[in-house]
Order: structure tokens, then sequence, then C-alpha cells
């Protein structure tokens, strides 16, 4: 894993002192067991034949080089709690293309619950990252309103309409964590489904640099982009063949 990370990073001209930086602040994520069996392709394909784990650490670097850049002194950005949030992003629970995972709602469905999926499971193997109740506001709401424009399901009561695939997990969390997941899933809510880009610039620049990776880089044809609405990839299929 780490030779593919420094490759990236070598693409997007990383000095050595950065990689350092930038190796220290992930670590403690990627080499999680949990991270690691997401960056098999065969098991966690996420867009295409791009595993989940490659595509969160792609997201990881391309957020930590905008921050990068458009921090100032007037504006600054934490590199580090913008780094964690790009790395908690996706972390959801069950792999969607092909699995027919079908909910009985609507916004039940992957596209508009895998944030909340992705934060419970962040909380849930990587608590240490929220003792912090400041940091743990911007992760979240980071996180949460990572896929904006579009937007993510609310959370309202009662909770027995919510269908996520770590519910066990979520009913497990610190109250005073599942209140701020409530709380920013509720932000500009209309019609139990919440259109808010992140309050921090943390989660934007993120957001920003997830548009960029599965656009730029992942989603290589139009079969994979439909799928991300459909969550039936007819290529998928094909490209676990070529990986076997």
């Amino acid at each position: 894993m780490l030779n593919h990370i420094y490759k990236l990073l070598d693409e997007y001209q990383f000095p050595d002192e950065e990689k350092e930086f930038f190796l220290n602040i992930a670590s403690p994520i990627i080499f999680h067991k949990e991270f690691i069996k997401r960056c098999d392709a065969k098991v966690f394909p996420h867009h295409g034949n791009v595993s989940l784990g490659s595509h969160i650490i792609n997201d990881a670097i391309v957020t930590y080089a905008i921050s990068k850049k458009k921090s100032t002194s007037t504006n600054p950005i934490d590199l580090r709690l913008a780094v964690i949030i790009a790395l908690f992003h996706d972390l959801y629970e069950k792999p969607w293309q092909n699995q027919n995972n079908k909910k009985s709602m609507l916004i039940n469905r992957h596209g508009f619950t895998h944030p909340i999926e992705a934060i419970v499971n962040a909380i849930t193997w990587f608590p240490e990252y929220f003792e912090s109740i400041d940091e743990a506001k911007i992760i979240i709401d980071g996180v949460i309103h990572h896929m904006y424009p579009f937007p993510v399901r609310s959370i309202n009561v009662p909770i027995e309409i919510l269908e996520i695939n770590n519910m066990e997990k979520y009913k497990k969390i610190p109250l005073h964590l599942k209140a701020l997941i409530i709380e920013t899933t509720n932000i500009n809510n209309i019609r139990n489904i919440s259109f808010s880009k992140s309050k921090y610039i943390e989660g934007q620049v993120m957001a920003s640099a997830d548009k960029i990776v599965s656009f730029n880089k992942d989603l290589k044809s139009i079969k994979s982009i439909l799928a991300c609405v459909t969550g039936i990839n007819p290529e998928l299929e094909n490209y676990q063949m070529k990986l076997k």
C-alpha cells in the first residue's frame, strides 16, 4: 500500500517533508484492518474498478493539496482535519455496486445514507478522533455533507424509518456524538433530506476534492457514472475478472 501512496504523492509533486507530514496523519487510519479490507477492489469496488480504499486515499491527497494551496492567514484551513475528513468520508458498511441493496424508501438508498454509515463507522473504529468536541463537530459535518450538492438523508424521529447497514453501531455511539450527527443531517431539511454544504472550510475543500477525483480519475465510462445513480454497473464483472 505504501508504494501506491508514494506513487500518488509523487504524481502530485509532494516534497519529501510533506509526504512525511501527510503519512503521519494518514497512517493510523489507512493501516487499520477495516481500511485495508476496503483496499481490495474485488471486495469493495467503489467507482468502476477503483477500490474504495484507493479512492479514499486519492481524495485525501487531493484534499491536502487543495487545502495547502487555499489556506491563508486570514482564512486558515486545518490540514490535519481536512485530511481526516477525507479518510473517513466513504467508510460505509457494505459494497454498493451490483449488490441489490434495495431499501423500502428511496432516501434510504446508498447515495443518501452512506455518509451516515461512514461517520458511524469512523466513530466506532477511531473514537480517539472524536474526543475533542470542537474537532468532532468539524469532522462529522464534513463527512455528512461531502456529497454536496447531492443531499444526505436527514435523521428524524422515528428512527425506525432510517435504514442504514450499521444500525447496531449507530445505536451504540455516544449520545453527544449522535446528537451532532442528527443536528447536521437536519440543516436545510426538505422532505427528510438535507440540502447543505459543510459549515466548515475543511469539509468544503474535501467535498471539492471528492468531485475532482471521482470525475477526473475514477469514473472512466458512462456505465460507471450511471451506476452511481442506479447501483448497477454492467462492466463490473469484466473489471473483476481482470483483477483475478
